[in-house]
This record gives structure tokens, C-alpha cells and sequence, in this order.
């Protein structure tokens, strides 16, 4: 384990601070050769990246890293069963989840099929109701509406008896999914995943809007050899490259690779707000600038995502794949009182559920797990609240509402780095203790009987509890760059997003700062903290610590405290004046005490 940044072992907030690993003789080296700043130099050798691969990464396009359609399992097949279907003229319909990555996939098969001319039926599950992923019954409902042929998206490599009872009523299903898969697919007419065992892609970080826009490419190929272009254009994908990085970014997949080039050509495209849908929500979430990770993850995402949690599933998709700005308009107005009412109830479920962690008998602080269930909690906002306690906690959470009159729990979870929550989760329904379940390794959902969940407690804590150790020993907030207040500059962080876009694989850099005092520390609207940090020089640095006002972080800020060490990650702030720059505080240190420990 590396040495502590800063003499910090453990930080207000219970981690330790390290500097992120990188070979110092690259970072030089990529200076040199690229011209570029020291601390740019070495965030990009800090990433892996080694010289050589320096220009793919600082300018990802798609033309360097597309893979190759035929490279995925079962791609192939699936655009030849499409387009088999295209050509006779059958009825097709989009089976697809209710959150982004869901609308996003539908959209973009629905609009390239509607540039064909052909129009495709939609049906997204209710939350609630039928739960996720495809059932029986909503296939005998998608044939009795006249479906011949259904494409589920983002969801269908699991769904076994599904697909199985499709199969026995005689409706042909290809399947376009990302998820972890148990076993050997499912009965399909075809099935594109990435992540199934046998696929030799290499692109298990792509969501299902990633898979969807490869298989348009695929369909384009497929469609040209047959001549389908002939007396009409060839569809040009790079216009819904956008709904691609909406879901890449909102269902927090790795940005390398392939999927980091789809990503950032795919804000590009976004930034021109040529889809009515984007453009509409864009306007009422006040987006302003070319379009960012941000605003695909926290301005456009919630509020699609609002209609699967608390509303009508099928808004979302909708709005993405619409043509026409006024009902545009109408559904991105629908969707943001959505997300307003879903705020409300997510506020509401996060403070019962921490009230019930640290007050009550729920709450092991050794333990490698919490789960925290109780009755009537909405499942539309589970899964948002279980990732809010687990930045609290530092540690996976999962959190189970549950319906006494149908004796049922519906949970979401939310994982650490380093803890596979969904391999869990696989483990616990092969177990017999799940009516259902799976997910990704940072995220998972399931439905338990009620009184099964203290066995699902303790199997999971024994379970995970390796992994766990492993996770929490190596928590640490890792460093980019040491700067005085006076280098936080408006170049610096120009130099900065030279890196973007960010996610897991290429997290944003954080900088450190020694010996600076919190002043004129402010509790805002939202539970956030204004302040200022001034070094001994008198140089002064706009700060905001996100939802901090009821945290130890909080609570060391706001006692205007000094000689501090902080970490966090600048931004542009154009507040009163161009050309500004404000850190976002991640953590905070008083070496002071730590010499006291």
C-alpha cells in the first residue's frame, strides 16, 4: 500500500489520501513531447496511458477505435433477422428498460428504422407493476398488439423463462444487452451482449446504447449488401451519436477505449441540440455551453429517468425518439415535475433510511454490507437513496421497500470499487433466497420475501465480506496534483479538460491543497456549503462542498477552521465575471489532529 499524501491516513471523512500512481519518467516524457503542462503530463501518465497512445486518447475518434460489428456475438444474426424482417414486412416491436440507457437504445433502433420508413411499436415495462426485464405476459401482450418480432434493449440476457415462454407461442426475440449473464443465453433468434461469455469483442464496458449504436452500424453494413439503399439515403449514424453517450454516461459505464471515443464524438453531436427531445430538456434544465458529462449525468438523465421511477415508463424513450418539438416540449415539461415529485420522495426515503441505519438495531459498522428495508419505501427512488447512503457509509448498500399486501420487497443496490455487488446478488438467487436478481458490479436490484431478509443479510455480509476488506483497506481519495491556491487557474483547468470526458476508467483529476483556512464558510439551499479558501499569502479560491452540511466535512468547513489540507476538483466559475475558478471539495484534513491520533 502506498504512503499517505500529506501525512493523511485518515481524512474527516474516514479515508486516507494518496497520490495517484504514475511513472513519473512518462509524465516527463509526455511533457516534452506534447508540450504539455506538468500536472496535465501527469494525470494522462496517471491513467495508463502511455506516450504512444497519448494522441488516440487526447483526441478519441471514432474512426480510430469503431470494432468491428462482426466482432460481437451474435451480431450478424441479429442484423440479418432485422432486416430479414424489414424485407417481409413484418410487425416489429422495442422491448426496452425504463431507465436512460433503455430510452436511449429504443430510440436510436426506432429512428433508424423510421428513416427506412418503417415505424416500430414500443412498450417499456412499469416499474411497479411488472417489474424489470421482459415477462411472459408482456410478450403475450406485445403479440396480441401485433408484434411478430420484439428487440429487447438493455435488458432479455437473463430472461430465460421469458424467452422461453416467447419461444412456445411462436414470437422470435433478438436481444440487445450488456448485462452479466448466468449460464448459457437464453432461447433467442439472436443475442448481442458484449458481456456473454462466448463474446470475443473485447467491449464489455459499452452500454446498451453503446451495443445499439454498433448495431446500427452493423444494419447499415447488412442493408447496403442487399441493396435496401438503393432509391434512399444511407442513414448516417453520427446523428444519434448523442443518445449513444447519453446512456454511456448516465449508466456509469468505463469511458476507454471504444467507449470513450462514442462518448466524446457523442457530446459533440449532443452540443447542437438537434434532437427536439435533448433540445427541450435542455431548455428547462437551464443547460447552457457545449454539452458535458454533467449535463448528460445530472441535467438531462434525472429527468428522463423520472418517468420509469415515479411516472409513465415509456416518456423517456418517447421524448428521445420524437420528431416533433412541441410534443417535445409537452413531455420534457411532464418530465421535469416528475423529476421535482421524485426529488421530494427521494429526500424523504434517504433521511428514514439513515434514521434507521444509525438510530435502530440495523446498523453493524464491521459489517462488509447494510441493508436497509422498510414498508411502503417507492422503488422508483431505492436505488438513487442506496447510492446516497453509500457515499455516506463507505460501503455497499442495498435498500428494500417493501409491499406488506403483496408480501413482496423490491431492493436496489449500490457498490463500492473493488466489491462485485451483482456476482452477489447471482449468488443469493442461486441460494434460494431471491424470487429474482442480478445486475452489474457496481449495481444491482432484486425481489426477496420479506421474511428472508435478515438470511440475505448475513449471507451477503459473509459473501462479500473478502472483497470488502480488500475495498475499504485500499478507500482512499487518490491525488492527482499538490498546487498552491495561487496555480488553481483558469488554464489549469482548461489544461484539465483536455481529459474529458470523465467517468469510471478516466476519473476527473483531483488536486490538493496545504494550509489554507475555510472563511465566510455559508450553509446554502440544498444543504451545500459556500466558502473561501485562503492560503497564508492572502490568495483566495471559491469553494462548494455538495450536500455537506449535516457531515463531519460539513461541520470542519463550516467552523471556519484553518491550516487545513483539501482535496477537490476545479471548475470554470463564471459567476460575476468571465474567466474564474472554484474547487469542488471532495475531502478535507487537519493535520493538526492527525498528529494527535
Amino acid at each position: 500500500m502506498s504512503e499517505s499524501f500529506l501525512g493523511v491516513s485518515r481524512s474527516v471523512t474516514g479515508r486516507a489520501w494518496r497520490l495517484r500512481p504514475a511513472d513519473e519518467s512518462a509524465a516527463r516524457d509526455l511533457g516534452l513531447r506534447l508540450g504539455l503542462s506538468e500536472p496535465l503530463a501527469r494525470a494522462i501518465a496517471a491513467r495508463g496511458i502511455e506516450s504512444g497512445g497519448a494522441d488516440v486518447f487526447l483526441n478519441p475518434t471514432l474512426k480510430a477505435q469503431f470494432p468491428d460489428p462482426s466482432s460481437f456475438a451474435g451480431m450478424n444474426e441479429a442484423a440479418q433477422v432485422l432486416l430479414d424482417a424489414f424485407e417481409a414486412e413484418v410487425e416489429i416491436g422495442v422491448f426496452a428498460d425504463y431507465d436512460v440507457d433503455g430510452a436511449t437504445s429504443a430510440a436510436q433502433l426506432i429512428r433508424w428504422f423510421r428513416h427506412m420508413g418503417r415505424e416500430l411499436s414500443l412498450y417499456i415495462p412499469d416499474r411497479l407493476t411488472e417489474g424489470y426485464g421482459p415477462s411472459p405476459a408482456a410478450f403475450k401482450r406485445m403479440a396480441e398488439n401485433g408484434a411478430e418480432l420484439v428487440v429487447t434493449m438493455d435488458c432479455g440476457a437473463a430472461a430465460h423463462d421469458a424467452l422461453a415462454a416467447a419461444a412456445d407461442m411462436g414470437l422470435p426475440i433478438v436481444v440487445v444487452d450488456h448485462h452479466m449473464m448466468r449460464g448459457a443465453p437464453p432461447p433467442a433468434a439472436a443475442l448481442v451482449n458484449p458481456n456473454r461469455p462466448d463474446c470475443q469483442s473485447g467491449q464489455g464496458n459499452l452500454s446498451a446504447s453503446g451495443v445499439t449504436f454498433v448495431l446500427l452500424a452493423a444494419l447499415n453494413r447488412e442493408a447496403r449488401a442487399r441493396g435496401l439503399f438503393e432509391g434512399r439515403t444511407e442513414p448516417d449514424l453520427r446523428q444519434w451519436l448523442d443518445l449513444a453517450a447519453l446512456g454511456a454516461v448516465c449508466d456509469v459505464t468505463s469511458l476507454t477505449g471504444f467507449n470513450r471515443a462514442l462518448t466524446s464524438q457523442g457530446l459533440k453531436v449532443m452540443s447542437k441540440w438537434a434532437n427536439p427531445g435533448l433540445a427541450a430538456l435542455a431548455q428547462i434544465g437551464k443547460a447552457s455551453g457545449a454539452a458535458s458529462t454533467f449535463h448528460a449525468g445530472f441535467i438531462l438523465g434525472p429527468r428522463i429517468n423520472a418517468g420509469g421511477r415515479i411516472g409513465r415508463p415509456d416518456l423517456g424513450a418517447r421524448l428521445l425518439s420524437t420528431d416533433d418539438p412541441q410534443e417535445a416540449a409537452n413531455l420534457a415539461a411532464e418530465l421535469d415535475r416528475l423529476n421535482v415529485e421524485r426529488r421530494e420522495i427521494e429526500a424523504a426515503v434517504t433521511e428514514e433510511a439513515a434514521r434507521l441505519i444509525e438510530r435502530e438495531t440495523n446498523f453493524n459498522p464491521d459489517a462488509p454490507l447494510i441493508i436497509a428495508a422498510a414498508d411502503d419505501w417507492h422503488p422508483g427512488v431505492i436505488g438513487i437513496v442506496a447510492g446516497r447512503l453509500r457515499e455516506r457509509y463507505r460501503k455497499p448498500v442495498i435498500v428494500i421497500g417493501i409491499d406488506r399486501a403483496a408480501n413482496v420487497g423490491k431492493g436496489s443496490g449500490r457498490s463500492q470499487p473493488g466489491v462485485n455487488l451483482g456476482l452477489g446478488i447471482q449468488k443469493a438467487f442461486d441460494a434460494g433466497l431471491l424470487m429474482a436478481g442480478g445486475g452489474h458490479p457496481m449495481a444491482a436490484g432484486l425481489t426477496i420475501r420479506p421474511d428472508l431478509i435478515p438470511d440475505l443479510r448475513e449471507f451477503l455480509n459473509e459473501a462479500l465480506r473478502v472483497e470488502q476488506t480488500a475495498a475499504a483497506a485500499s478507500d482512499a481519495v487518490e491525488i492527482d496534483s499538490l498546487i498552491s491556491v495561487r496555480s488553481a487557474t483558469r488554464a489549469l483547468v482548461e489544461d484539465f479538460t483536455k481529459l474529458a470526458p470523465f467517468g469510471p476508467g478516466n476519473p476527473e483529476p483531483v488536486i490538493a491543497l496545504a494550509g489554507v483556512r475555510a472563511e465566510r464558510p455559508m450553509a446554502m439551499k440544498g444543504g451545500h456549503i459556500g466558502l473561501s479558501l485562503a492560503d497564508e499569502t492572502g490568495a483566495r479560491l471559491r469553494a462548494i462542498a455538495w450536500r455537506a452540511q449535516d457531515t463531519k466535512l460539513g461541520e470542519m468547513l463550516l467552523s471556519g477552521a484553518g491550516g487545513l489540507s483539501v482535496a477537490g476538483r476545479l471548475k470554470p466559475d463564471d459567476f460575476r465575471g468571465q474567466g474564474g475558478v472554484q474547487l469542488e471539495i471532495e475531502d478535507a484534513a487537519d493535520p493538526r489532529r492527525l498528529e494527535a491520533r
